[in-house]
């Protein structure tokens, strides 16, 4: 049995990687800069009436535990007047997409104590983001 279907999709669960969701009143820009060529910036500006940032790890993790930890370094490391931005915005989410696949199934994804440790002395948040398998989402196309 292949993992791809006849187009080459995943037909497996997997995870795809983990965001860091930032959302804030002040100019999150002194904050991106300060963490550097370590992150990816999706995007950093104005969302409606606040601002907000959207980060990849830059280096290729493995998993959920490796980035998550990965980030959290780098906020740790902030100089003191980029933490506060940190510890002032709204919302700190560590978000971790999941794509969904036909199998396993079921399938676990472990965040280990370390990790959970790690996001709390941070202040953020844990997010799961699932997305639905490439035949469920031709299905509610219909």
């Amino acid at each position: 049995m292949s993992d791809s279907d006849s187009r080459g999709r995943s037909s497996t669960t997997h995870f795809l990687n983990v965001d860091l969701d930032i959302y804030s009143r002040h100019d999150l820009q002194p904050l991106v800069k300060a963490l550097g060529a370590k992150v990816d910036v999706l995007y950093a500006g104005r969302e409606r009436e606040q601002y907000s940032a959207h980060l990849e790890i830059a280096a290729l993790t493995k998993t959920v535990d490796s980035t998550i930890r990965a980030f959290c370094r780098l906020i740790e490391r902030l100089p003191e007047s980029k933490r506060r931005l940190w510890n002032n915005a709204s919302i700190r989410s560590f978000s971790i997409g999941i794509q969904a696949g036909t199998r396993p199934n079921p399938c676990d994804f472990t965040i280990q104590p370390k990790t959970v440790k790690a996001v709390s002395e941070v202040a953020a948040q844990i997010v799961l983001t699932i997305y639905p398998t490439q035949l469920n989402a031709a299905k509610r196309l219909r």
